[in-house]
């Protein structure tokens, strides 16, 4: 008998799918496969349906179904997961079908899909399609649509997926609770003509965000801004895969942010052109080249490139707060203040203390003793040394000999001759620093005889 943690083993999911639905078509119930692990699972093509091509979810899964009369059927259970953000940390989440997010659900444009949930949580619960055109009934929102699913029931939606693009599901139950716990996954709906909006490479993830004290396992679920770690599908960087691609493919990344703050997702070495949003695909003509897309909460973000530079490019959030790991927020400024040695005594006595800038040494290059489960707030080891990077990051691999389908990690990327910064060993002026800049825009009318320290209030709560 084929369990649902062995679904996407052995011979592959389209076969063990048939006998997955065989085995509960008595009971009228479909399936809910579970996946125990945070590899990325690349979906082959749909075994029945309508055809559409694949997206990738990074460091996640799409939800097979069965057709039962002409209707998809997916089987959501809403259930506590233990998530494992980087190798080295784990975290107490709950999400869906053993995974938070959960997993992906691709329909094409037209389909009627009808989804069974099962709620496994403590309290009750509800899914709300985020996006999707559908009967009121079937929004998903607790107390105004629909009661809320009790522990231990199963509720069914039923809707068509009228339009093509990318869509989110969540609770709108104990949203505070939920969603910081990790409750979300993505929606695509595939356009009827699989030639439509066609690309090569097809990624998609969601944005998170946490607060887990280093040494504990479950994410605070009142926090409203001070997160300390920024994930791409509960993952941070090391432990977020890249996306290997071909060069010359034409790519398109699907961002969705769920988090309490917007992020402006940028990417290195190539423009890109927002293609769609909440509201669908964007017109071509309204169109316009960039490097960073801001992805406001609730949004989705389509970009779409051809990939046509080879290397290892870096995609990331540009707070530069959200590509770090667990990190103290209350921390002084220190720069110029030579404490080597001293951050080490200091790190062991507050677990989430870190050095920044000169004298305490870059983050990325601090070997400090951690605390039980958590991670430093830099790391990643690339072909030059530490990447010092976290959270919101990862990395685009263009390569000119991936082969097509091919989603494996190509390594790092071998430069061409003269084509790597180099150091200056020639003459170099001594640097003067100004002392006057601006003044004489603006005088002082009184001159202060002491030099005035501030210090503003602590925490950042302006993410």
């Amino acid at each position: 008998m084929i369990s649902r943690r062995d679904f996407f083993r052995g011979a592959g999911a389209v076969a063990v799918s048939s006998a997955a639905v065989s085995r509960v078509a008595a009971a009228s119930l479909p399936e809910a496969v579970l996946v125990d692990h945070a590899r990325t699972l690349v979906p082959p093509p749909p075994p029945n349906g309508r055809p559409y091509n694949p997206v990738v979810t990074l460091n996640g899964w799409s939800l097979p179904w069965r057709m039962n009369n002409g209707v998809k059927e997916f089987h959501l259970v809403a259930e506590p997961v233990v998530r494992e953000f980087a190798p080295g940390m784990k975290v107490n989440l709950w999400g869906y079908n053993g995974q938070s997010p959960g997993p992906t659900i691709e329909v094409v444009e037209g389909d009627r899909v009808r989804i069974f949930v099962t709620n496994k949580l403590p309290e009750h619960t509800s899914v709300h399609w985020h996006g999707q055109r559908l009967p009121n009934g079937m929004d998903g929102v607790t107390g105004l649509t629909q009661p809320g699913i009790k522990p231990g029931k199963t509720f069914v939606y039923e809707f068509v997926a009228r339009r093509a693009g990318t869509f989110m599901y969540h609770p709108h139950a104990d949203e505070m609770a939920q969603m910081a716990m990790g409750m979300m996954g993505l929606w695509i709906t595939h356009p009827k003509e699989p030639s439509l909006h066609a690309v090569d490479r097809d990624f998609a993830f969601l944005l998170g965000a946490y607060d887990v004290d280093p040494g504990s396992y479950t994410p605070k679920i009142n926090t409203m801004l001070d997160f300390n770690l920024w994930t791409f599908n509960s993952r941070v960087f090391p432990g977020i895969d890249s996306l290997p691609v071909r060069q010359n493919d034409r790519v398109r990344i699907r961002v969705g942010n769920l988090t309490m703050t917007n992020h402006p997702i940028h990417l290195h070495g190539h423009e890109f052109e927002v293609t769609g949003t909440d509201g669908g695909w964007t017109p071509p003509g309204s169109r316009w080249p960039e490097v960073s897309a801001d992805v406001a909460v609730g949004q989705m973000r389509a970009i779409e490139f051809v990939a046509n530079e080879p290397g290892d490019w870096a995609l990331h959030c540009h707070k530069s707060h959200h590509t770090m790991n667990a990190m103290g927020h209350d921390v002084p400024n220190l720069i110029g203040v030579d404490h080597r040695g001293l951050a080490e005594k200091i790190g062991k006595i507050v677990p989430d203390y870190m050095v920044m800038g000169d004298k305490g040494g870059s983050m990325g290059g601090m070997e400090m003793p951690l605390p039980e489960n958590t991670l430093p707030m830099m790391s990643g080891e690339g072909p030059f040394g530490s990447v010092e990077m976290g959270g919101m990051f990862t990395v685009l691999k263009v390569r000119p000999d991936q082969k097509r389908g091919d989603y494996t990690d190509p390594g790092w990327y071998k430069h061409p001759a003269g084509t790597v910064a180099y150091e200056w060993t020639g003459e170099l002026a001594e640097p003067v620093r100004s002392t006057s800049a601006g003044r004489g825009a603006m005088p002082a009318e009184h001159k202060p005889d002491v030099e005035l320290s501030v210090k503003k209030p602590s925490g950042h709560g302006g993410h």
